[in-house]
């Protein structure tokens, strides 16, 4: 006795079973045609780069390890293990940056630097942060994160600062601290 009432229920239970398994199946293929590793066009251990301009140094970075995805849609260069950098100016003094951490867009000019970032100028300026950006074609600095920033008029503290790379244009926001005041 068979009841061709339920053979049809069967046929239809087995297609689905079938299709189901074969569009998981499917699936992951497609995953898989669309996943594309991430990985360096460039990697370079212990960095020590020297940029001149008409024969006098502007710039030494040394870095424990470079990375360059010079090779993807938005290009960037990432320093994992830190930078320590050394700015000239017209007049060779120097400013110190360090940071645990820094990568390098190339399409915005933007360095986004990382971990007890220090800027010190040789003036005796420094500034401490954990996180602040850097604007290349503007040389511009800037953070919303908290920072401590020391000359000789005394210690400020704040949340909040952008300023220009020579520290002659300073904007803080939320700041607290003794300053020595020039009256």
């Amino acid at each position: 006795m068979c009841n061709k009432g339920n053979n049809g229920f069967w046929v239809i239970a087995v297609l689905a079973v079938v299709c189901f398994w074969g569009c998981e199946s499917n699936f992951k293929e497609v995953q898989k045609s669309n996943y594309s590793e991430f990985i360096p066009g460039g990697d370079a251990d212990a960095v020590n780069l020297k940029y001149t301009d008409s024969g006098l140094i502007k710039v030494i970075l040394l870095s424990p390890k470079m990375l360059d995805y010079s090779n993807v849609n938005f290009p960037f260069t990432e320093f994992p293990k830190g930078i320590d950098l050394t700015v000239y100016d017209a007049k060779a003094k120097t400013t110190r940056i360090t940071a645990n951490y820094a990568v390098s867009y190339g399409m915005t000019n933007i360095i986004d630097l990382q971990g007890k970032v220090r800027i010190q100028s040789q003036d005796g300026q420094l500034l401490e942060t954990e996180q602040l950006f850097y604007d290349q074609k503007n040389e511009w600095f800037f953070t919303e994160k908290r920072f401590k920033f020391t000359d000789l008029k005394g210690v400020s503290n704040g949340q909040g600062i952008d300023f220009s790379k020579d520290f002659k244009i300073i904007n803080s926001q939320r700041i607290t601290g003794e300053v020595e005041s020039a009256e």
